[in-house]
């Protein structure tokens, strides 16, 4: 399995201390450099990176930067480039003399890992920086050492050449991902070789697998970890749209989101039903899935409210997820306060809750918070992946939509398979969304009938 570091070799602490050091002890550091020292010293990466930046030391054949937009991965693995080719000065050789650069196609690896701001031409000082040949697809060094740009695209143009190092970008998007990263692992075949791959992650095969390996080590890093970097206002803009939801946690946190093999609910579907605002809704409920003891180790109380605009025919009516409002670890009297205040907060119409485990309990601690709180006890007979199976057609047919903020049930969600929940612990939170759309837009369904029109 993958190793992941949180704290790599070279953390840039000399970088963070010259910043952030008195002005007087600062001016003396950069005093006692000669001028040769001072020039190569905007050069010198190890000691600007930050953590997730810098190669984790040991004994590994690929390095995989897990990252969320802008959070320097670019920059990492063109300075992982100049570090395997260069030598200790401009001539002198280094550990690699033959590097594949594979992006997902040819333009992108060009303008990106190439000739990018953060590109291995801006990256490299003067005496340093290889010539480009745009026939060839190809950068030359100063010392020999020579680096060949490929498309994942067309993988095939991958075999025959043999490379000492590779570096691979956004191996996550690659339209045929798997077939291009197994080409090019039978071109790594001189020297000692190794790779270095840069990502914003998806779910997809080759990742999970290339994670899984023991070969594998990796570092990650939220967008926020670069925001000096980044242009002012980007970050609060990136947050005002996608924070709390799941393609904020993909794209922002660098989160690799996982779905299980037959999940009813894929990252895709659960990206697709996200929206910022909810319409005026005709019924609000709140769903709760109890738990029946409250120790550290027991299972939460899923706790969802759910809204739905029900006018004209079934297939018109629409769903809007609102809140997650779970507790962990909750006692029975405080999972029912949370409740009701979720009712209250929401302005709902009715709680809805599962009494296969409390029975009569369930209400009855309910009422002791709220005597007129209007309860609906549900009889679980079905198994939960059964259950699940007509919710997760609403999503399939675009007539479930959810609000920021769900992060954690989206996760249980993509876990949940008809052969039932294939995550840990048990799945509360999706408990409770069934029921909550049930209530809303299954059952009432059932018992609808077109109005008859009268005749004057």
């Amino acid at each position: 399995m993958a190793r992941s570091t949180s704290r790599p070799r070279g953390n840039g602490s000399l970088a963070g201390w010259i910043a952030c050091a008195p002005a007087a002890a600062r001016d003396e550091f950069l005093d006692a450099l000669d001028p040769g020292e001072l020039s190569a010293l905007p050069w010198i990466f190890d000691l600007w990176a930050l953590p997730h930046q810098l190669p984790p030391a040991g004994d590994w054949r690929t390095w995989v930067i897990l990252g969320g937009r802008g959070a320097g991965k670019t920059r990492a693995g063109a300075e992982w480039v100049r570090a395997q080719v260069e030598g200790a000065r401009p001539n002198d050789t280094g550990r690699a003399r033959r590097v594949a650069l594979v992006g997902e196609t040819l333009d992108q690896a060009r303008e990106v890992m190439v000739f990018g701001d953060s590109g291995i031409m801006a990256c490299s000082p003067p005496d340093r920086r290889p010539v480009w040949s745009a026939t060839r697809r190809m950068l030359t060094w100063p010392n020999g050492a020579v680096a060949q740009l490929f498309s994942a695209h067309d993988y095939e143009a991958l075999r025959g050449p043999q490379f000492d190092a590779a570096w691979a970008d956004e191996l996550a998007k690659w339209k045929r991902g798997a077939e291009a990263w197994d080409m090019l692992q039978f071109g790594l075949r001189l020297g000692e070789p190794r790779a270095c791959v840069t990502t914003t992650p998806r779910n997809v095969a080759v990742l999970r697998d290339l994670l899984a390996s023991d070969s594998t080590v990796s570092t990650h890093a939220a967008t926020q970890a670069n925001a000096a970097n980044l242009a002012r206002g980007f970050l609060d803009e990136m947050q005002r749209r996608y924070a709390g939801t799941r393609q904020g946690r993909q794209e922002l946190e660098g989160v690799l989101l996982s779905d299980a093999e037959g999940a009813l609910w894929t990252a895709e579907m659960l990206v697709g039903c996200a929206v910022e605002t909810a319409p005026e809704l005709d019924r609000i409920v709140v769903a709760v899935d109890p738990s029946v003891s409250a120790h550290a180790g027991s299972d939460a109380c899923g706790i969802v409210v759910a809204g739905a605009v029900t006018q004209g025919p079934p297939q018109n009516w629409r769903a809007y997820v609102l809140e997650d409002a779970t507790v962990e670890a909750a006692s029975p009297l405080d999972w029912a306060r949370a409740a009701c205040a979720a009712m209250a907060r929401h302005g709902a119409e009715r709680m809805v809750a599962e009494v296969n485990q409390g029975g009569a309990l369930v209400e009855t601690v309910v009422r002791q918070v709220d005597p007129m709180v209007p309860f609906k006890a549900l009889h679980a007979g079905r198994s939960k992946g059964l259950r699940a199976e007509p919710v997760a057609a609403l999503y399939e047919q675009g007539r479930v939509h959810h609000l920021r903020g769900l992060g954690p049930l989206e996760d249980q969600m993509a876990q949940m398979t008809a052969r039932g929940f294939l995550g840990s612990g048990s799945p509360d939170r999706v408990d409770a969304l069934v029921w909550a759309l049930h209530e809303l837009m299954i059952a009432p369904a059932q018992g609808w009938r077109r109005p008859r029109l009268r005749m004057l």
